[in-house]
């Protein structure tokens, strides 16, 4: 399951605007186009007032580029990909650490492209500020334990942790970084989560409620990693309790 996604395109052109939503809506059922702008002025009103994920921008437009517009909005946070006719602007416009410069007529290869790589900077932002949230809500998930493995010990900060799966009497921690094999049990790890938000949702999963996406009716548990994980039966309606939720 796929996270969602809000969607800004701002070009002079109408049939330009019309066919780039079109090609996004297309390629891409998690994405949802919640703005055309095709001024300048409307587009610098529309994005002070509204948030977005992703911005879909042409550069030469009567006015004002769309560089000059991404100057007037230093505080924007979203991620830009450039829809242009004119290669000229390339440097300029990745000093704005675009994810990406695409050349009309789009083709889908290249649109997906920097789509793909703009999703995935989304991602990477969403689970930093998870964490950092989860961080100051509970103090004590900024402490390390140290995991043991083959090599060594590696320290890994608690929150950081989004699941523990028990594997072949080892246990795989799964963090916002990195993945790490202990070679200590998953009851173990419990000990040191017990008194935090985790929650042992099936005997071979703990996993922290911070990073939880959602939940499908058929007893799985989809984290923000886009990891599934079940829910066992008899954890299933206690689980449910946490969020006083019915499904």
């Amino acid at each position: 399951m796929a996270n969602n996604y809000s969607c800004v395109i701002v070009d002079d052109e109408q049939d330009a605007c019309d066919l780039l939503k079109n090609r996004i809506t297309d390629l891409y059922n998690h994405i949802k186009v919640t703005a055309t702008y095709l001024s300048w002025a409307e587009a610098l009103q529309g994005l002070r007032e509204n948030k977005t994920d992703l911005l879909f921008l042409d550069i030469s437009m009567p006015g004002k580029t769309g560089i000059e517009i991404l100057h007037m909005l230093p505080q924007l946070d979203c991620e830009i990909i450039f829809v242009t006719a004119h290669e000229q602007y390339a440097l300029d416009a990745f000093a704005f650490s675009t994810s990406g410069y695409i050349l009309k007529p789009v083709k889908d290869q290249l649109l997906v492209k920097a789509t793909d790589k703009a999703i995935e900077r989304i991602e990477h932002k969403r689970l930093a500020r998870q964490s950092k949230e989860a961080k100051e809500a509970h103090p004590l998930l900024n402490e390390k334990i140290g995991v043991p493995g083959n090599s060594g010990i590696d320290y890994v900060t608690l929150s950081d942790i989004m699941y523990l799966e028990s594997v072949n009497k080892c246990t795989r921690i799964v963090t916002t970084k990195a993945e790490f094999l202990s070679s200590f049990q998953i009851g173990k790890f419990k000990e040191h989560v017990n008194r935090l938000p985790f929650f042992q949702v099936h005997r071979s999963y703990i996993i922290n409620l911070n990073y939880i996406q959602s939940y499908k009716s058929i007893g799985t548990i989809v984290m923000a990693n886009r990891t599934e994980i079940p829910v066992s039966r008899a954890e299933r309606t206690e689980f449910l309790k946490i969020f006083n939720s019915e499904f």
